[in-house]
């Protein structure tokens, strides 16, 4: 799977666990290296969903410090469906229930054994597509077009 990877400056703790989570997928890595610099989220958040959106990963994974903060920005790309995750459960159900495209950690929250799991089981789920599903991402993508019609 081609998965866009993106850390603010904060985020960038948990770079390492990240990327050998995400080790025979193909990768775009949206950077930062360092926390050397400020680097804010909603600006990564961004980065990714534009990378998504634009057909050029299939999902991605976001850290900042908490991973709040880019959920909430990324959630303002229409087409993005990001959500925090610091639980197994919550890394599968997202995708399988609410088609969700980011995964969202926190660097101060999780440490780098969680994130690789939590990694793993998102990009092994699979959207079920069931009726009631769909239903709400229709209901999802009609919030979106009204609130940008507004």
């Amino acid at each position: 799977m081609r998965v866009a990877v993106a850390f603010d400056h904060r985020g960038v703790h948990l770079r390492a666990a990240v990327l050998e989570a995400l080790a025979g997928h193909d990768v775009v890595d949206l950077g930062t290296n360092s926390d050397a610099v400020r680097i804010d989220y909603p600006d990564k958040s961004r980065e990714i969903g534009e990378t998504i959106l634009g057909g050029d990963a299939e999902r991605g994974v976001l850290v900042c410090g908490s991973g709040v903060g880019a959920s909430v920005a990324a959630c303002k790309l229409p087409g993005i469906r990001a959500a925090i995750c610091h639980d197994v459960y919550s890394a599968h159900q997202g995708v399988e229930h609410d088609d969700m495209n980011v995964l969202c950690l926190g660097s101060e929250v999780i440490g780098p054994s969680l994130a690789r799991d939590l990694i793993a089981i998102f990009l092994e789920a699979r959207f079920d597509g069931g009726d009631r599903y769909v239903k709400r991402l229709k209901k999802i993508e009609d919030l979106e077009r009204a609130m940008t019609n507004a």
